[in-house]
């Protein structure tokens, strides 16, 4: 088997990372964008501008039947995952396989509900992107795409077909030998870097200067070790420490999305976030002070800007 057609669901920050490789490897026709209505019309007429070169990629429509791809792409944020894995329908065939590079620990249970786990592999993203009015700026070298089986200590043929792919398009890329733990280290780096920056309106650079800000980053970050640690999941103090030297080597202006998400006026990721360390803190008896407080401040934050605060 071989991966000749690749679908995207989302050409925002994750999205734009694999647009102009796979492109440029499979051909325009191979690559498509799925998108209708306004975003539809705006990709179409306006495009998207990545590291300053404008970009018309191959926009095709949910309705489009007959032409399944080989692997489907889903980069959109948690409130529209719903719909994403709606709209992939006539993109899923007998042998496609789907990965939801999306924020969280979720998104792979939400989506093997419709379609089976036979098509979908476990996967999250490491980068740093700033997008804003079609416009991303990023190193495209320096950001990965994580995927594979909960376990991938021996490659399955379905990990290798995709593994050639990011191979042949320059996509860098780690295949974890245990999935489940890198997605729950990711959610615990989001949930500290991400939610503090996003509460206090600073970019990720505060954490190369400020004690306060990583005494507030590395709290929020055990709450979530605890619940792991519950849940059987190996997190531990190393693991934060581990992520000292990355986040001190991120752009110090570049901001978190949730962040961007706030100035943006858009609806943010905080039930997916903070939301859920809540939850899971309730269900398992672990105290989430910090999240509980993360939590409440951005729906804030959120009700101010639709201004449900204007009288």
């Amino acid at each position: 088997m071989e991966i000749n057609k690749v679908t995207i669901v989302g050409l925002g920050a994750m999205g734009v990372f694999f647009a102009p490789k796979i492109e440029a490897y499979l051909g325009r026709g191979n690559l498509r964008v799925l998108a209708e209505g306004e975003r539809k019309e705006r990709l179409q007429s306006k495009g998207v501008t990545i590291n300053g070169i404008k970009h018309y990629f191959n926009v095709i429509t949910p309705e489009t039947k007959g032409d399944p791809a080989d692997l489907v792409i889903i980069a959109v944020k948690d409130p529209s995952l719903d719909q994403a894995i709606e709209d992939i329908k006539n993109q899923v065939g007998k042998h496609t396989q789907i990965i939801c590079v999306m924020n969280g620990i979720e998104s792979e249970d939400r989506i093997a509900s419709v379609y089976g786990w036979d098509h979908v592999l476990y996967s999250y993203m490491r980068v740093s992107i700033v997008m804003k009015d079609g416009i991303a700026n990023f190193d495209p070298e320096w950001g990965k795409v994580h995927f594979g089986e909960a376990k991938n200590d021996k490659l399955s043929e379905r990990v290798r077909v995709v593994k050639n792919l990011f191979d042949r398009c320059k996509i860098n890329y780690n295949i974890d030998p245990d999935m489940i733990k890198g997605m729950w280290f990711k959610f615990m780096c989001n949930v500290g870097e991400n939610l503090t920056c996003a509460l206090l309106g600073i970019p990720f650079g505060a954490f190369q200067v400020s004690d306060c800000a990583n005494a507030i980053r590395r709290k929020a970050m055990l709450e979530v070790v605890e619940i792991a640690n519950r849940l059987h999941i190996d997190l531990g103090q190393e693991d934060i420490e581990r992520q000292e030297d990355t986040i001190k080597n991120i752009p110090f202006p570049n901001k978190p999305s949730t962040l961007q998400d706030l100035e943006n006026g858009r609806k943010t990721e905080i039930e997916m976030f903070a939301g859920k360390v809540v939850k899971l803190g309730e269900e398992l008896g672990v105290e989430t002070p910090l999240n509980w407080m993360f939590y409440h401040c951005i729906k804030v934050y959120e009700e101010k800007n639709s201004g449900k605060f204007l009288r």
